[in-house]
């Protein structure tokens, strides 16, 4: 049975949502699934828009079936060869044979890599070329490693709706509500919007930069993103987001504690310098036990937040193994433009806050505070006095 929505006037959403998968690209979990979107037009000639995960080729394949009503399908345009957009291609072409695809060179190139059979099929397409189905007239643009090489978005000039590949998509099932304003954006999901950007996108800041100045002069009114809502109102709220994200500025000032702790000693440091901000008037604060906690969660939250205060024990003379597991990821993904303190503990060798800083020390813009704790086995006098020389140089920090 279908599952569609109608989009604009003559399009159509035909994708799909799996809310029995657990991992995203099986590293980032998705509690609440994810939609692979798909858009169909009826013009003079019909265009599909992408195509969908095979857990999802079934739903989509009915979908479409059900929007031609009978017509053919005459083109398939391809923004991103991903496999969770691309993996349908074949499907598509079994049915409707004559189809021809518009894509890049390189994406075909991966088409061929993953085996495709899509030879007579292709209509290769550059920057700046467009393409006519009748009322509707589309240019392409490139959007190279947003987040694949080969990926592009493609503008319909005549109703100014962005078919942005995996730009502006979130990870989360639609359940029904395909527009931005069905839901509560800010309350339910911005979080997993952030995560998806952050951890998928993240590494490619002056990229999406690229991307956005492209964007800004054109005349968006709707955006169609492969994940997540439509946008049809309120592109400011979400373009201003992807600003901030792909230039690395946080959204909001606050402070992000990830800490490593083996025996609750280090745990009990950090709930004394949360509560001694808090004392302070800093409330916006996150404290997160990296042990616990999945790495996407904590770069999206490193993306979030101003102010970082990293507490890890020495593990072997070294970084305790999640705690160099997330500065990894931080350094992977171009984490910059953070201030960050230090806190470390040892029993009787406590070396893991140089390491750390070292590894800072790596990444571009990292400011690290003069201001650090060192803590042998437990919090005493005179690593408390250390803590509160800690808060001064955050809050100092937050208020310059």
């Amino acid at each position: 049975m279908y599952c569609v929505r109608k989009v604009t006037e003559d399009l159509y959403w035909v994708g799909g949502n799996d809310r029995r998968l657990t991992l995203f690209e099986n590293i980032h979990p998705i509690p609440r699934g994810v939609s692979y979107n798909s858009y169909l037009l009826l013009d003079e000639k019909t265009v599909l828009f992408d195509t969908v995960d095979w857990s999802a080729g079934r739903q989509f394949l009915e979908n479409i079936e059900h929007v031609l009503d009978g017509r053919q399908l005459d083109y398939l345009v391809i923004n991103h060869m991903e496999p969770d957009h691309g993996a349908s291609i074949e499907e598509v072409l079994i049915r409707y044979p004559d189809v021809k695809i518009i894509s890049t060179e390189k994406a075909f190139m991966m088409m061929h890599q993953f085996n495709f059979d899509v030879d007579g099929h292709m209509e290769e397409v550059q920057e700046g070329d467009t393409r006519s189905f009748g009322k509707h007239e589309v240019t392409f643009v490139a959007a190279p490693m947003v987040h694949w090489p080969e990926a592009m978005v493609t503008f319909d000039l005549t109703n100014g709706v962005l078919f942005a590949a995996d730009a502006f998509g979130s990870f989360g099932s639609l359940d029904g509500k395909l527009f931005n304003d069905e839901v509560n954006f800010d309350r339910d999901w911005i979080d997993d919007a952030r995560r998806y950007y952050t951890n998928i996108v993240g590494k490619y800041g002056p990229h999406v930069q690229a991307l956005l100045k492209k964007a800004a002069t054109i005349d968006i009114k709707m955006i169609c993103p492969l994940h997540g809502p439509v946008w049809r109102s309120d592109l400011g709220y979400f373009l201003d987001k992807y600003d901030k994200w792909s230039s690395y500025e946080p959204e909001e000032q606050g402070v992000l504690i990830v800490y490593a702790s083996m025996y609750g000693n280090t745990e009990s440091a950090v709930n004394a310098l949360a509560t001694k901000l808090a004392v302070r008037g800093v409330t916006n604060v996150a404290m997160y036990d990296v042990s616990k906690t999945h790495v996407s969660e904590l770069i999206s939250e490193t993306f979030r937040l101003s102010h970082l205060v990293l507490a890890s024990v020495t593990y072997n003379l070294g970084i305790y193994p999640p705690m160099l597991n997330y500065l990894m990821d931080m350094k992977a993904l171009n984490m910059q433009k953070r201030t960050v303190a230090l806190i470390e503990n040892g029993s009787w060798a406590p070396k893991s806050g140089a390491l750390m800083e070292e590894f800072l020390d790596e990444m571009k813009q990292m400011t690290v505070l003069n201001e650090k704790v060192s803590v042998l086995s437990s919090l005493n006098e005179g690593s408390a006095i250390e803590m509160d020389q800690l808060v001064d140089g955050l809050i100092e920090s937050m208020n310059d």
